[in-house]
């Protein structure tokens, strides 16, 4: 009957129809292809659903459809007269055919085939003589089973009434909202799995572990790839020949656009990709109503409430350099934003494009006649760099927390919505940053390496604290 030709963990997920089954299988796998309905029915065939790490089968959760008849198909269970360990194939053979008896025959298989059970209620309901019912077939399975308490609302808890009950039919007992569970909590329902059964604990262990290793090989590949993004935004600069009839104002305006939109692509490509690293594809994923990365990346709102703040701008200027206090009024002060000119765009940020000593030149806003050619950057503005990072840790702490199951997007508020971290930041943390932009802004001749591997250290550090780790 087993139809995988390499046994691994497997789990039905049980229950009654949308107490939340496939939102846990969903959160579970980090799979949110698997659609999560409030309609209950939805679900009508048994689909399992398996985790793959290197291309490596490591455990399989079955997404179920809900239990119809539960009393009628109690009252059949107590009157078994044969083996107790062949009542569920006897079930499922006895009314395969019957229609009335089809769904509760389907979510039954993956028990028949020798799947431990995960039996999921919704907690914020009373438990029902429906439940009862399911409860007891689950029980006189034989199979090893957990139940897991999903709450769905904060509006009604039954969780104490739900408990009493489940002592008396299930191994172990677990709170799981597949609304709100990140990776550590994924993580604590497989370590209460391993107690349902003995002869599961190596093979969970193993899994455990494989679990682990993945997510730090990701949450290393994202570190990467922001690091990378970072690098890429602070060294770019482009130029256009300037001819002697064309409109220098047009022009400016023109490099400036191609400028911010080359910016916006660098961590548009991050943002996908850590959502690719923690495996969200497929639902319309928009961010937080509250989010400040709602906010265009050079607007004034942005720059007024990420990056660091006008006394830890001016606290740095000693690892910058002798010419940076010039610029920090107008590249921390938020209002400076409304100066905007077409000429403007990021140059509103203060003297975003151009050293110190050219701020009284007649050169303007920092866009540099090279001969026949306009230049735009790097970027000279060190406030830059840490509204790039607080950006980037911002997607990246709200990608990583963000269950698989939850298809709700416009709940809840994030963290930091007034600041991003970097006003946070020791100062040791800040002075790595700095010497991070020098080395790569081009204030510095030659990179210093030192200055890299520090920044990529740190930046390692800042993810590992938002991951839990």
């Amino acid at each position: 009957m087993d139809q995988f030709p390499q046994p691994v963990p497997e789990f039905a997920v049980l229950g009654h129809p949308n107490e939340g089954k496939s939102s846990v299988v969903s959160t579970l796998t980090e799979d949110d292809r698997i659609r999560v309905s409030r309609i209950p029915g939805e679900t009508t065939e048994s689909t399992a659903y398996t985790v793959k790490i290197d291309g490596k089968d490591i455990i399989r959760f079955v997404d179920t459809p809900g239990f119809q008849v539960p009393r009628q198909t109690l009252a059949w269970f107590r009157k078994f007269e044969g083996n107790p360990e062949q009542i569920v194939e006897t079930f499922i053979q006895t009314f395969k055919n019957d229609p009335f008896y089809a769904d509760d025959c389907e979510l039954l298989k993956p028990v028949a085939r020798g799947a431990g059970i995960i039996y999921v209620v919704d907690g914020s309901r009373p438990v029902r003589d429906d439940d009862l019912a399911e409860m007891e077939i689950l029980r006189l399975t034989g199979r090893p089973r957990m139940a897991v308490i999903n709450s769905k609302t904060d509006e009604k808890d039954y969780t104490a009434d739900w408990r009493n009950e489940f002592r008396k039919h299930f191994n172990a007992i677990r709170l799981f909202n597949s609304n709100t569970a990140d990776f550590t909590e994924r993580i604590k329902m497989l370590e209460s799995l391993k107690a349902i059964d003995q002869e599961w604990e190596g093979q969970l262990s193993d899994v455990i572990s494989a679990f682990h290793a993945d997510y730090r090989k990701r949450r290393d590949l994202a570190c990467t790839a922001i690091f990378r993004a970072l690098e890429q935004s602070l060294s770019f600069s482009l130029s256009e020949p300037v001819t002697g009839d064309e409109d220098l104002e047009a022009l400016k305006e023109r490099l400036n656009e191609k400028y911010q939109a080359r910016i916006k692509k660098f961590e548009d490509d991050l943002f996908k990709k850590i959502r690719s690293l923690f495996k969200h594809h497929v639902f319309d994923h928009r961010l937080p109503e509250y989010s400040i990365l709602n906010h265009d990346l050079f607007s004034k709102q942005t720059w007024e409430l990420l990056g660091l703040t006008t006394e830890q701008l001016a606290a740095a200027g000693a690892v910058v350099g002798g010419t940076f206090g010039a610029i920090i009024d107008t590249a921390a002060a938020g209002h400076t934003f409304g100066l905007f000119t077409a000429v403007g765009g990021i140059l509103g940020a203060g003297s975003a494009l151009f050293s110190g000593k050219k701020m009284a030149t007649n050169t303007p806003h920092g866009i540099r006649l090279g001969g026949d050619r306009l230049l735009l950057g790097p970027h000279k503005n060190p406030q830059f760099l840490y509204i790039l990072l607080d950006r980037a840790l911002i997607y990246y702490s709200h990608i990583i927390h963000r269950p698989h199951g939850k298809r709700d997007m416009g709940e809840g508020r994030e963290n930091h919505l007034k600041k991003g971290f970097s006003t946070e930041f020791t100062s040791g943390q800040r002075t790595a940053c700095l010497k991070f932009f020098k080395a790569v802004a081009g204030r510095s001749l030659i990179r210093d390496k030192k200055a890299i591997s520090e920044f990529e250290d740190l930046l390692k550090e800042l993810l590992e604290d938002l991951s839990g780790k």
